[in-house]
């Protein structure tokens, strides 16, 4: 199966806490988005969560009828170089007309979808990917991004949740870290994954690279073991 080269980036405390709005008081902010654009992943991909809170428009789809979609499909309404990849499984959130921007949205959705969201997204001109019969299926999105849309290199960039169905679904292939010093500490506050059985073992990693900078941050990097 051909896939993009994908790439887990995010931002934390020292232990491993996530939460933008403590992420973005803390040294780093800057570094981030260097190392993001230095891993040469343009393509970025949110979960529904993070992208409900930071990039779609308020309120929530309600077809007329909720007749799903029910087949693997996808709609390419944008052709670029790269794409704002949002994964929203049964296509709730609303978004406004992109059809200008250089980095067009791409949403993936399980076959659950209504079939009048995808006409609502095809009416924007927004890229759509259908496949999973109950849940997305990660594996088959993912191929087909690379095969249909041209995505070779992928940053996965939050939340806890999809970081970890990309690691339980092995299609990870790189952790990056930029590491804030400070420490958050406050209790119930969610680390870089989550969501993963508690029977599960734990993921092996291998190094590759560590990078310090004046302001005390440091950019980590490792190879998720196959």
């Amino acid at each position: 199966m051909k896939k993009p080269y994908i790439v887990c980036h995010m931002k934390m405390s020292i232990d491993g806490r996530i939460d933008c709005a403590m992420t973005e008081k803390i040294q780093g902010v800057t570094e981030y988005y260097e190392t993001l654009e230095a891993l040469e992943a343009p393509s970025t991909l949110s979960g529904r969560n993070t992208a409900e809170l930071e990039m779609a428009e308020e309120g929530f789809f309600k077809p007329v009828s909720d007749l799903p979609y029910g087949k693997i499909g996808f709609s390419k309404n944008m052709d670029a170089k790269c794409y704002e990849i949002i994964t929203d499984t049964h296509g709730k959130l609303l978004w406004a007309d992109d059809r200008h921007d250089e980095k067009p949205m791409l949403i993936i959705t399980s076959e659950q979808v209504s079939q009048k969201y995808l006409d609502y997204l095809d009416h924007k001109k927004i890229s759509w990917i259908a496949c999973g019969e109950e849940s997305i299926d990660l594996t088959k999105a993912m191929e087909i991004q690379y095969n249909e849309f041209g995505v070779k290199r992928l940053a996965i960039v939050g939340g806890v949740t999809i970081n970890g169905a990309f690691l339980v679904a092995v299609l990870l292939d790189e952790v990056s870290l930029l590491v804030g010093p400070a420490i958050d500490g406050r209790a119930g506050m969610t680390a870089v994954f989550d969501g993963i059985s508690a029977d599960h073992e734990p993921f092996d990693l291998r190094f590759k690279s560590v990078k310090s900078y004046a302001d005390g941050a440091l950019w980590i990097t490792y190879e998720v073991k196959a």
